[in-house]
This record gives C-alpha cells, structure tokens and sequence, in this order.
C-alpha cells in the first residue's frame, strides 16, 4: 500500500468544505443585494454596514436600519455615516475604553505595591527605633555601644530616604501617566458622544442629556424652570440628495450644524444629530416662550443662508427647516417629552413646512378644525 502523498492530503484539506467560509460569502451575496436595492451609496462603511445587519449580531442596529428605510424607502450616505458611528466604531471606541481601563488599574496596582513597601520600610524603622531606644536608655551601655546604636540609626535613617526617594519618584512618575489616561479616557468619551460629520452630539449624546436633565427637573419636585426640547428635520432633505448627491446633502447638515451653534448660547444647553436629517436640543431651565424664541432664531438663521455648491459654485437656492417644541410637564419623562416634540415637529410638517410650531399653538390648530 502506497501512503497518501502530503501533497495530496494537504489539498484535499483545503478544498474540503469550510462551513464559516461559506456562510461568509453567502452574507456578503445578500449584503451587497441590500446595498444595491436600499442603500444610496456603495462605500466599504455601507458595506459594514449590511454585512453587519445580514449577520444579525447588532439588533439595536438593525431596528434602526428597518426604521429608515421604512420612512425614507433607501440608506442615505448620511444615514451610513450615523448607523456606522454609532453601532461599528462605537465598538471599537468601547475596546479602546476598555483597554486604556486596563492601563489605568494596573498603574494603580502598581502604585499601591510601592506604597506598601513604603509601609513595611516604615514599619521596620520604627522598631529598630524603638529597640535601639532601649539601648540608649540603659545606663550601662557603653560609649562603644552608643555609637554602634547611632551609627545604625543614621544608617537606617538613610535606607528610610531613599525608599521615599524612590516612592516619591514613581509617584511623580505615575501621576503624569494617570493624567495622559484620563486625558486619552475623557477623548475617547468624547469621541463616542460627537457625530463625525457635524461635530454636534450624537444620538447616545442626545438621549442621555435629555434623561439627566428631566430627572434632575423631576426629583427637584418641579422648582425652577422646566427643560424644554427642540427637534429640527431639514425639508426635503432627501431632494436635495437626489439632485444634487450626497456631498452637498452633507453640506445641508453641516449648515444647519453651523446655525444651530450660532443661535443658541445657552453653556448647558446640548445640541445634536440624533438621526439622519433630524436634530435636537435639549434646553434645560427653559420655559415655553423661550424656547420657541430660540427655534424661531435657528430657523431663520438657516432659511437665510443660500446654499452654494462648493464644486462650481452654483447656488442650490435656500435650506428651510422644521421645528417642534415641548416643554416637560409634571408626569413626563425623557420618551414623553420627545413623543410630544415629535407631534410638534409633524404638526408643522403637515402645516406646510418651514415654520415652528410648540405645544400650545399645535392644541389651538386642532381646535380650529
């Protein structure tokens, strides 16, 4: 009998069936079927994208992609951007976090273990201290003894320094790579709660701003101002990415950005991109009047500025926006409070657009009709 050739044995070990290889290219062939029917773009960040949805590992992703493209029937390129921000490099921002915690204990364990050394060090001074204090106190010792139990102080006296020395050293030492870590930590952190394309907060941004400010205004039993919540759509936006392609859509949302940071000078107020052409902004201590004044200033601001394409420039004509208002009521919470400025926000699509309308303007509409 001849033995199989090892040529032979290592072919028919790669050509034997791989069942992950398989499933790999047969979630690639229904990814790039998605991509081609729903998606506007075809970039490796769309293709991240479907081929994550295919796999079915990312569910919040995958109810957020289902939710736009039922609204919108396509992904937009500015859709792409947000559902890989915030579900694809948000995981690799949550590694980095983690990694860099790693760091940061370990350099406190380390720490931890000099000063117990530290302690010891101390410690064994203090009894040789106290035992050599004995000798002193004896009136019998001899001259000869006293400087044996000097000599051995000072001596010890020096050990003790220098481990302080050292101590002190790796202290200073540490302190400086605890603060690059917490640096590198508070950027990260930042990084994951900032859109890439407009430089306002996210959607993980938005939404926890807008819980922290209705609980704090609730468990302070309603004194002081309420918060209340603006949400801006851009009209027509998907328009203007038909026409005039998915740049100049992104130059839609960065003027809008713009605008927004323009009129709005509240320091504790959050703006955000929360979806693809939608904004919020979360206004704590603010009544009613105010904030409609406010989104009455952000939609002038944006309907005054003429859209220039940057490539030729050929002016695209004006950007008008949509606004609803709500302002937290006694029984609200965060849902509540953006279900309400949601109704706000399709009560002035309904109303013709480029207006904005609050809550009580919405109640009069409908006792009109």
């Amino acid at each position: 009998m001849w033995a199989a050739c090892p040529v032979r044995r290592s072919l028919r070990h790669r050509m034997s069936p791989d069942p992950d290889r398989d499933r790999s290219f047969v979630l690639a062939q229904r990814s790039f079927e998605l991509m081609r029917d729903y998606c506007a773009c075809a970039t490796p960040r769309a293709y991240a994208v479907w081929y994550l949805y295919v796999s079915g590992t990312q569910p919040l992703m995958n109810d957020a992609v289902k939710r736009l493209t039922t609204q919108n029937g396509t992904l937009t390129s500015a859709d792409i951007e947000g559902l890989h921000d915030t579900y694809i490099d948000g995981r690799r921002m949550a590694v980095e976090v983690d990694r860099m915690n790693s760091s940061l204990i370990a350099e406190v364990e380390g720490i931890m273990e000099m000063i117990e050394v530290s302690i010891r060090s101390t410690a064994q001074y203090g009894e040789s201290l106290q035992a050599l204090s004995h000798d002193i106190a004896n009136t019998a010792t001899s001259r000869t003894r006293l400087r044996e139990v000097v000599t051995t102080i000072i001596a010890n006296t020096r050990d003790v320094t220098a481990n302080n020395r050292t101590l002190e050293a790796r202290m200073r030492e540490s302190r400086s790579e605890i603060e690059a870590l917490r640096e590198t930590l508070e950027a990260a952190r930042l990084e994951s709660l900032t859109d890439a394309l407009t430089g306002l907060g996210n959607r993980k941004s938005f939404e926890e701003s807008l819980r922290k400010s209705v609980d704090r205004q609730s468990a302070s039993a309603q004194q002081g101002k309420p918060t209340s919540l603006i949400v801006i759509d851009i009209d027509s936006f998907k328009r203007f990415n038909d026409l005039y392609g998915h740049l100049t859509g992104d130059q839609v949302l960065r003027l809008v950005a713009i605008v927004m940071r323009e009129h709005i000078g509240q320091k504790n107020a959050t703006l955000a991109r929360f979806g693809g052409e939608e904004f919020g902004i979360v206004l704590p201590e603010t009544d009613r009047v105010e904030a409609r004044a406010i989104a009455e200033r952000v939609r002038i601001g944006v309907t005054g500025r003429e859209l220039v394409k940057r490539s030729t420039g050929e002016s695209l004509g004006k950007v008008t926006v949509s606004l609803g208002v709500a302002t937290q009521r006694e029984d609200d919470n965060a849902v509540s409070l953006l279900e309400r400025a949601d109704a706000c926000l399709f009560a002035a699509k309904r109303a013709g657009r480029n207006r904005t309308l609050d809550e009580t303007e919405v109640e009069n509409l409908r006792d009109v009709a």
